[in-house]
């Protein structure tokens, strides 16, 4: 098996190195990722810039570019042979509820969806990850995504992709099917005055988790649920964010009035 990994948080980021040292057995993995951070990027693609891929090591690439132009340029020329599953991340930091519109690790998995096996985008969930530089701090993730892998993924319809993430604690109780929570409204914006007297402007903060009753007759929690109790989170995500359930009253209202 050919697997492709991709990430947000650049191609030396600690997370990206444990992951593709825990998926060696079971294939070949090849690192294609951004040469520096490049989170936030959702599935954007770089089009007013040429792309620079350039070999730092044996099946390791750096890419002067978003995440998403890293899987698309692996799956359109970059290498003369194709690829079974692509893999982005571990990412730093969580990837809950409304972040998948924002990050470039879903992006990148995304940027896969049309593989043969489903998409993954793996991220590493705790107050403490963003101190982590080592990929030791990620081994116990990538080891789950290699077992996850391992026994065989569960089938997706096209166009979609796992979204998981892994809670950093010092056992994990277990995993979860979940769907996407909801956050708050995003902190307020700081502004600053610069040394040259210009104003600028930070993004706030994400909001908390929007405290949800269980959802559906199978009383399926959030991903927010399943992280804060120590479960691994598995949220199956689509491309297609047309709302069927109210397309068809949605056309017969235009329709009466045309």
């Amino acid at each position: 098996m050919n697997i492709l990994i991709a990430n947000d948080d650049g191609v030396f980021a600690p997370g990206i190195q444990a992951l593709a040292h825990a998926l060696r057995p079971l294939g070949r993995v090849v690192i294609v990722a951004p040469e520096a951070e490049r989170s936030g990027f959702s599935s954007a693609l770089t089009l007013d810039r040429p792309l620079r891929p350039i070999q730092i090591a044996p099946d390791m690439w750096a890419v002067n570019g978003t995440p998403a132009d890293c899987v698309y340029l692996s799956m359109n020329g970059l290498f003369d042979f194709e690829f079974d599953l692509v893999v982005s991340g571990i990412n730093c930091g969580a990837n809950l509820g409304d972040d998948v519109l924002y990050s470039g690790t879903v992006g990148a998995a995304f940027e896969g969806r049309l593989m043969a096996q489903p998409a993954i985008a793996v991220s590493l969930a705790g107050p403490n990850v963003r101190g982590y530089n080592d990929p030791q701090d990620f081994a116990q993730a990538a080891q789950w995504v290699h077992d996850f892998i391992a026994g065989g993924l569960p089938a997706l319809p096209s166009r979609h992709i796992f979204n998981i993430n892994i809670p950093d604690v010092a056992e994990l109780k277990g995993a979860q099917v979940t769907y996407q929570g909801r956050r708050r409204q995003s902190k307020p914006i700081t502004t600053q005055v610069d040394p040259r007297g210009r104003q600028v402007f930070w993004i706030g903060l994400s909001g908390e988790a929007v405290a949800e009753p269980k959802k559906g007759v199978f009383g399926i929690e959030s991903d927010f649920f399943a992280v804060a109790n120590g479960f691994v989170s598995i949220t199956p995500i689509q491309m297609d964010a047309t709302n069927y359930d109210i397309l068809m009253d949605l056309h017969t209202q235009f329709s009466q009035k045309q």
